[in-house]
């Protein structure tokens, strides 16, 4: 076994990396809440009116890096169960299934906040354009795989039957990115391209992109403190799971 493969499986195991997700968690949550600050004082402070939407396009602060994130986390999670189902890898299962509720999270912020924007743009809360509707469906099979994943007694077979379902939707993620490429919809197309210029002035996208960074790092601080859970489940009998209950147990002591 070379160094590499040693790693890779030393890291992987539960012990090592219930440990390494406490040790990177904390600055996950606090880089991503100093980013977001910056994020949101740039956008709602700095950044000036539109001069089509007025004031009312700053929810895209929030609606956008939502929305990459949610297509970002169901690409993570499906990667991890498709990682899970070939090789068996006990923790890309934990990962797979703890990035779900995160998702769903961000997700649910993309529809609401799409729907304050919708409002005054559109004049309505919500009709059934193509990005809107891919969108929700997308929301539906994150709750597909957490009440998949819920529904199952046995926790790996679990984590797999929901695995299988989060590649099954996979289908859907071009869907929603091209969507408003595809059809004619309500929906505005992109405006920040990583290729070529932007169609969005540099004060609007620095908060922009720096909020997308800031909901990527809370994002996997998230992750880690749902694996660090779900590693305790899944190896609920094991001594090392007892170990550090009896640490905690002294510890109040």
């Amino acid at each position: 076994m070379n160094a590499l493969t040693l790693w890779f499986h030393k890291t992987g195991s539960p012990p090592t990396a219930y440990r390494l997700a406490g040790r990177i968690m904390p600055w996950c949550y606090g880089l991503g809440l100093v980013l977001g600050l910056v994020a949101l004082y740039g956008g709602l402070v700095l950044a000036p009116r539109d001069y089509q939407q007025g004031d009312a396009y700053r929810i895209i602060f929030i609606h956008v890096p939502c929305a990459w994130m949610g297509l970002f986390a169901y690409f993570f999670m499906a990667a991890n169960a498709f990682i899970a189902l070939v090789w068996r890898i006990k923790l890309s299962e934990v990962l797979a299934m703890a990035a779900a509720p995160v998702g769903a999270a961000f997700t649910f912020i993309t529809l609401v906040t799409g729907s304050l924007w919708g409002k005054p743009m559109w004049g309505t809360w919500w009709t059934w354009d193509a990005r809107l509707t891919s969108e929700l469906v997308l929301l539906f099979l994150y709750l597909g795989v957490i009440g998949l994943h819920a529904a199952i007694e046995d926790r790996r077979q679990a984590a797999r039957a929901a695995g299988f379902l989060a590649l099954i939707g996979v289908v859907n993620i071009p869907i929603v990115h091209f969507s408003v490429n595809w059809w004619n919809t309500l929906h505005q197309g992109s405006t920040v391209r990583l290729m070529g210029p932007s169609k969005i002035d540099g004060s609007m996208i620095w908060p922009l992109l720096l909020m997308a960074l800031a909901t990527h790092v809370w994002f996997f601080g998230s992750v880690l403190a749902r694996t660090r859970i779900g590693l305790l489940e899944l190896d609920g009998g094991k001594d090392w799971v007892r170990a550090i209950a009896l640490g905690e147990t002294e510890a109040r002591a």
